[in-house]
């Protein structure tokens, strides 16, 4: 798993994947082609930027024909939200939690 978080954190690193990541978010199924007409990149750039984003699972491809669609697989991102994210933000709800708690106390023992 330590490996497959390697690679997404590898994947995440870099503008650019991110907002082909982005763009794959907003339209999926897009082509090479269409994925470069957005980016100030070569082909070649744009295509090693999704080797590397399907090495990482982030990007799916299916094969339609002779084109090859792009999609985004938000489940590995979606895992690094509940291990590395979603535990830092379940303390901070829990503390909010508690807050309106007490609050809520002290109005029913000033009333």
């Amino acid at each position: 798993m330590v490996a497959d978080e390697d690679k997404v954190f590898k994947a995440l690193a870099d503008a650019s994947r991110r907002q082909l990541l982005d763009r794959l978010y907003a339209k999926g199924g897009l082509t090479l082609g269409e994925l470069c007409e957005a980016h100030d990149m070569s082909r070649q750039a744009v295509t090693k930027h999704l080797v590397l984003l399907e090495a990482a699972n982030l990007v799916v491809t299916v094969k339609r024909g002779r084109e090859k669609l792009h999609y985004l697989n938000a489940v590995p991102i979606n895992e690094i939200y509940m291990r590395w994210i979603g535990k830092f933000e379940r303390q901070r709800v829990q503390a909010l939690f508690n807050l309106k708690q007490a609050l809520k106390e002290n109005d029913h023992e000033q009333a």
